[in-house]
């Protein structure tokens, strides 16, 4: 049947004209489509000021609020709506969403039991007893879950929030075979592997996602994230640079995030006025804070940020037994029962982590095993777990220096000497330890000249007389006189202990021998003899002469 024409073909141009206007007209759906939930605030706002306002207007302007991420003004409107209908399920289990997402789980508990058994019910209260870590009451209402998309995602939500990715992941997977439309699933599956270190995949996955939707928060933020992972914090930065723009003052979940990410991309800069007041919004702020505080080396602050907090995540053990470990060296683990208490507190965190069935074969659950083993000084373990990643680390110079340290404790100095010298980093460079362990490979590997140079560049400290002890007994050890003789010979000078001229005395005579039988250039003899005449002994001239007798012999000028 053909529909007659009720309006002419062609309206007149005053019609056209208000036609126009009427279009131009938007209306609250369309902003809602678009999730543009501040234009909707907007109209909605006006219709209630206006005298349109009602029931269903507020209820959309709660929604609008929740979506925005500005869960207290959802919460006011709820609370507003309960006034006049105090009875209904639906504002009691919408003010509970709400109080959830505030943080504000025994309130939220309370006004969900208030409305009548129903999946919600049964969703949020799953929720809470994860927050509340009550076991028994989480497994109750996870029998109570039907095999419903919300109750699947309720569940997919609740193992990724307790590091099950992969558990998560199926579910998701499952979803989406059977309902391709739903494309934000694309995202939660990119954080599941994002979260299991497959930065390739996550991006791949992404995509899918903000083909279709290029302003999401939460998408473009992980990508991000990805990028970071991947590049750099540079290549990170220019994907947020869009999202800087978009982002409304009121959504200020995304701009906390933004804010938050912002600080990690640029290497902690900004951490102190950024993220404090982040530590109750974003999980991750107090970490982050904690690595910042790591960072600059102020390990008791560090420490007094974490100290209290129940790791849950590895992500938190691994950083509390970091915090411990470099605690207890701090306080000295040989010297003091506390020191000592931290760094065993450090070992049983990583072991945790490295021994748990979902982070074994991860890269930091490997960094974890080797650092158990590293405060153990179980060396030769620690080798077989950092050689399984060291492929992902070729230019990390806080991993290339555990490495250097672990090769050299098992004797391979060669090797270890070649990792030492990979390291950039200044701050590392001029480490004690790191300055230690490179000398100790330098004489080892009959490079005392070097171990020597390594002191001369030190100013006159402890560590230096330490520095200074080290080249003179493992000089000596290895036969290498002439530098253990004279390091021995500074340690006299600066403290006549008896053991200094000892060794001193026996590097001479030992170098001496080395030039008798060739080893050793015989113009090294005129060195000895000065060394030796800095020592005030009677021993002292009756070794000079027999050295002066033997060169005279040799014609050797000394």
């Amino acid at each position: 049947m053909l529909l007659s024409r009720i309006k002419p073909a062609k309206a007149s141009a005053s019609q056209d004209k208000d036609a126009k206007k009427e279009k131009k007209l938007p209306k609250f759906e369309e902003f809602i489509k678009t999730r543009d939930y501040t234009g909707a605030m907007t109209i909605l706002e006006f219709n209630r000021h206006s005298g349109e306002g009602s029931e269903l207007n507020d209820r959309w302007l709660s929604y609008c609020a929740f979506h925005l991420g500005d869960y207290k003004r959802a919460l006011e409107e709820y609370e507003r709506m309960l006034k006049k209908n105090p009875t209904d399920a639906s504002l009691w289990l919408s003010s509970a969403c709400c109080l959830f997402f505030l943080g504000m789980y025994t309130e939220a508990k309370d006004a969900a039991e208030k409305a009548p058994e129903c999946p919600l019910q049964t969703i949020i209260l799953f929720h809470l007893s994860h927050k509340f870590s009550d076991e028994k009451l989480l497994m109750s209402y996870h029998s109570q879950l039907q095999d419903h998309i919300e109750d699947q995602l309720s569940l997919a939500s609740i193992h990724y929030l307790r590091s099950h990715y992969q558990e998560a992941i199926d579910i998701y997977k499952r979803i989406l075979l059977d309902n391709r439309e739903y494309l934000a699933l694309n995202v939660y599956v990119a954080m599941c592997y994002y979260k299991l270190d497959y930065y390739d995949v996550s991006q791949e996955v992404l995509a899918v996602y903000l083909q279709q939707h290029t302003d999401s928060v939460i998408a473009v933020n992980l990508k991000a994230c990805n990028h970071f992972k991947l590049y750099n914090g540079k290549a990170a930065e220019a994907e947020l640079k869009s999202l800087q723009d978009i982002s409304s003052s009121s959504f200020t979940f995304g701009c906390d995030l933004i804010r938050h990410n912002l600080v990690v991309f640029r290497g902690g800069e900004g951490a102190l006025q950024v993220l404090p007041p982040l530590i109750d919004v974003i999980p991750e702020a107090r970490l982050n804070l904690v690595i910042y505080y790591l960072k600059q080396d102020d390990v008791q602050e560090a420490y007094n940020l974490i100290k209290d907090l129940e790791p849950t995540t590895p992500q938190e053990y691994i950083l509390k037994g970091v915090v411990n470990a470099a605690l207890g060296q701090d306080q000295g683990s040989d010297n003091t029962a506390e020191g000592r208490e931290h760094l065993k507190i450090a070992q049983q965190y990583f072991q945790l982590v490295g021994g748990s069935a979902s982070e074994s074969d991860t890269i930091p659950g490997r960094q974890c095993m080797a650092s158990c083993f590293f405060l153990l000084k179980q060396f030769e373990d620690v080798l077989i777990y950092l050689n399984s990643v060291k492929s992902y680390f070729y230019n990390d110079d806080m991993f290339n220096f555990n490495y250097a340290q672990a090769k050299a404790a098992v004797g391979n100095y060669k090797e270890a000497e070649e990792v030492f010298l990979l390291i950039q980093s200044e701050k590392v460079k001029s480490d004690y330890i790191y300055v230690s362990w490179l000398a100790r490979t330098y004489i080892m590997n009959r490079k005392s000249r070097h171990a020597w140079e390594l002191y001369l560049k030190m100013e006159t400290s402890s560590e230096s007389f330490s520095l200074l002890q080290l080249i003179a007994n493992d000089c000596y050890k290895m036969g290498q006189f002439f530098y253990a003789a004279k390091a021995f010979d500074v340690l006299e000078r600066l403290d006549p202990n008896p053991e200094y001229w000892e060794g001193k005395r026996g590097a001479c005579v030992g170098l001496f021998q080395l030039i008798i039988a060739g080893h050793e250039p015989k113009e090294t003899l005129r060195d000895i003899i000065q060394i030796l005449r800095n020592t005030a002994n009677p021993q002292v001239e009756f070794i000079i002469r027999i050295m002066k007798k033997w060169a005279k012999e040799n014609k050797v000028i000394v």
